[in-house]
This record gives C-alpha cells, sequence and structure tokens, in this order.
C-alpha cells in the first residue's frame, strides 16, 4: 500500500477502498459509496433509488431491521444515507471498536438485504409523505420545477424523491431488482477514515468484503442534454407573504476543465460551501463579502442568497438560490441579480476575490 496519509486499493471483486488515518480521537468513519442515482433512472422508475436506499434499513438475511441499529447504537455511534443524482450514499461514525461491527453491517447492506414485501408497501407510504411535504415547501417546489424546466431530456431532470405517478407504480420486484443490480464491490467504494492502521483496516475490509460476486454491470446509457436554445422561465403562484427567486445556468461536469474555475465563480458570487453535498447546507463562507450578498443582502432586497456548484458525472446547473426581503417584488431582486452577474461578465472577478475563494474552497 503506498505511503501518505491516503490510501487507495482495489480488491479483486473490484471495490475500491480509501483509508484515511486520523488519529486526534478514537473514532471512526465508514463511509459505502454506491455509483447509482435517480440520474441512473429510467422513465417509469423515477425515485427507485431513494426507495432502495430506505429499504436498506430495513434488515438483511443476517441481521435484523433492529440488529441493524444495535450495531450503532451500542457503540455510540451515528449513521445516515443519502441518495443524490449520481451516488448512494450510508455514514457510520463510532468508536474505532466498532470497525468490524460496521463492516458486517455494510456487506451485508451491499449483498444480502431481503425486500419484505409488507415493508416494501410500508414505506411506499413514507416516501409519497416525504414528497408532499417537499411539494408544500415553496423553495423546494421551485427548484424542482426549474430543474425540470432547464434540463429537458437529461434524467438529471428528475426529482431524486421521484414522481408520483412511478411512486405509485413500482413493485417490490422493481426495488429488489435495482438493488442486485447496482449494490455490488464493482460499483461501490468504501471509505475508512479516523484511529486506524491503514494496513490493518484493508485487511479487515478484505474479509467484509472479498468474498462477495461483482455485477459485471454495464451503466445505462444517458440521453445528453441538447445545447439550450433561449431562455426558459418558470413562474408559480401560492398563497403566502415570501418570494423565492432561483436562476439556474447549465455549468460543467466534475471532470471537466471548466469546473473548478466554475466552483471559484460561484464563490466569488455567493461564498464558498464546498464540494460535498452536505456542505451545501450550511453557510458560506466569506459571505458577506461576496458579490451578490453585497448586491441584494446589504441593499435589503434579499434576506439570504446561496450559489450551489456541485460535482456530477454529467453537465448539470448552478443554481442561485435568492429569498426576497419582505415586501420587495422579485422583479427588483432579479434586475439587481443579473446586474452582478453581468458586471462579473464584463469585467471578470479580481486578484483579491479569486485568491479569498481559493482559501475558502
Amino acid at each position: 500500500m503506498p505511503s501518505g496519509s491516503r490510501h487507495i486499493a482495489r480488491l479483486d471483486n473490484g471495490l475500491t477502498v480509501i483509508l484515511h488515518p486520523s488519529h486526534a480521537s478514537s473514532l471512526i468513519s465508514l463511509w459505502a459509496w454506491y455509483g447509482v442515482g435517480s440520474g441512473d433512472e429510467r422513465p417509469g422508475q423515477t425515485g427507485i433509488s431513494h426507495w432502495v436506499e430506505h429499504m436498506n434499513f430495513k434488515g438483511t438475511r443476517r441481521l435484523s431491521r433492529e440488529a441493524m441499529t444495535d450495531i450503532v447504537e451500542r457503540h455510540g455511534g451515528f449513521w445516515n444515507g443519502y441518495t443524490w443524482l449520481d451516488q448512494t450514499t450510508y455514514v457510520a461514525t463510532a468508536h474505532r471498536d466498532a470497525l468490524d461491527d460496521l463492516l458486517l453491517l455494510e456487506s451485508e447492506r451491499m449483498s444480502a438485504c431481503v425486500y419484505d414485501a409488507a415493508e416494501c408497501e410500508s414505506e411506499r407510504t413514507v416516501i409519497i409523505s416525504e414528497l408532499q411535504g417537499s411539494e408544500n415547501d415553496p423553495d423546494q417546489l421551485l427548484e424542482t420545477e426549474v430543474t425540470a424546466a432547464a434540463m429537458q431530456v437529461h434524467p438529471y431532470r428528475h426529482p431524486t424523491i421521484g414522481w408520483r405517478s412511478d411512486l405509485d407504480a413500482m413493485t417490490r420486484d422493481d426495488l429488489f431488482g435495482h438493488y442486485t443490480r447496482y449494490y455490488a464491490p464493482d460499483n461501490a467504494t468504501v471509505v475508512v477514515a479516523g484511529d486506524i492502521d491503514p494496513d490493518e483496516a484493508l485487511a479487515r475490509v478484505s474479509r467484509a468484503f472479498g468474498a462477495i460476486r461483482p455485477s459485471g454491470f454495464a451503466r445505462p446509457l444517458r440521453t445528453a442534454e441538447p445545447e439550450q436554445q433561449g431562455e426558459r422561465r418558470v413562474a408559480i403562484e401560492r398563497p403566502g407573504h415570501v418570494g423565492y427567486l432561483k436562476i439556474a445556468h447549465h455549468a460543467p461536469a466534475f471532470t471537466d476543465d471548466a469546473f473548478v474555475p466554475m466552483l471559484v465563480l460561484d464563490a466569488v458570487l455567493c461564498g464558498a460551501t464546498g464540494l460535498n453535498l452536505w456542505c451545501s447546507f450550511r453557510s458560506a463562507a466569506g459571505q458577506r463579502r461576496s458579490r451578490l450578498y453585497r448586491a441584494l443582502v446589504e441593499r435589503s432586497l434579499a434576506s439570504a442568497v446561496t450559489g450551489a456548484q456541485l460535482p456530477t458525472r454529467d453537465a448539470f446547473l448552478h443554481l442561485l438560490s435568492i429569498t426576497a426581503a419582505d415586501g420587495v417584488a422579485l422583479a427588483d431582486v432579479e434586475r439587481a441579480a443579473v446586474d452582478a452577474i453581468d458586471e462579473v461578465v464584463r469585467g471578470g472577478v479580481t486578484d483579491e476575490e479569486v485568491a479569498r475563494a481559493r482559501r475558502q474552497l
């Protein structure tokens, strides 16, 4: 295994293993990443990756749902999962003595989930309720509609939670088929960080996952989004006292040479949040000195402004989210935001802004 703070290995079955020792505390964190998300879903099965994520907390052939929970809780740990466009991820953090138990949990989750039919039906109700909750949140609803308008053919246009008709129609066999296709070592990365010895940790990961067979699946072809021919607008009117504005621009994929410059531009416009999806939910670093904060919040046109430029496999969107101040017309907010963006287009950004963005990122 190579030296350095991060160690990467690949098992014979295709599983990628990343180990990052850090001895600042006695904790370890185990992440299991799967290369499947809403961008891999076909029409009629939108939301299936997110639903499968839910089902993978419901028990395996060796571990009941209660036993899975007990593994984490008896070590005083935390666990969670999320699904997005290109990935489904599970995380557990606990004392270092929990590592073998957490590896057992994740190896079982990869290869032995049971998908009880009654549990699938019960979870359908939970997910539809979650969907209805997002539809009642005006900011989330607007983001869903703007994304669907901006991405007209690429599967990124579908909300991760899915469309209601698909959630009504999917079956237990649909869910289990999706699980068996994508949950395999050759479509996964296991990350262990914390108070570990890298060689010992790799041996333990190998014992837990090494016997799981690869799937050899072929990733489905995604329809490429054609070049947009003109401005598109979405207007939603509902009762309420707060106005929301979203401004979306097509943005490069993570592997595109333009991605990092776009990330820096987002930091200049809105402040830096980082690359992790969860980081996008926190306050941006240095936001008070960003262009749009000064143009909108300091002038009392908006109460909040955020930007999102996240890494994706294919080209997606840079999204500005603005909450109008009380009594301010959205047209005035839009005009000020567009003027600030146009100023960057005409004059670029300063060396000081780039240096600050690099420090924040």
